[in-house]
């Protein structure tokens, strides 16, 4: 078993910054990627970015440019920094963890952002 914990949300007005970070602990060996997603009232929940075990990384369109995502391994730390935050990056947002055929999940984080 893989345990996520999230931190790091909050309320930021449009154009701040926020910093989640994702503490990963269990069974984190092979894990071959971890990365975040999001889910705002209403819609399905959406990949934000990814970074595999070799430090490849994905993001959505929509956050290009604007979001990046890093790890600290000797931490276990997976950290996503947004800046230029908008409205519509308004989500509760769950950290991910794929090993093997399983996916694990955090609790999630609420990142809200006024206009």
């Amino acid at each position: 078993q893989v345990q996520l914990v999230e931190s790091g949300g909050g309320l930021v007005q449009a154009g701040g910054s926020l910093r989640l970070s994702c503490a990963a602990s269990g069974s984190i060996l092979s894990i071959s990627a971890m990365g975040w997603y999001r889910q705002a009232p209403g819609k399905q929940r959406e990949l934000v970015a990814v970074i595999t075990s070799g430090g490849s990384t994905n993001y959505a369109d929509s956050v290009k440019g604007r979001f990046t995502i890093s790890r600290d391994n000797a931490k276990n730390t997976v950290y996503l920094q947004m800046n230029s935050l908008k409205p519509e990056d308004t989500a509760v947002y769950y950290c991910n963890a794929r090993k093997y055929l399983t996916n694990y999940w955090g609790q999630g984080t609420q990142v809200t952002v006024s206009s």
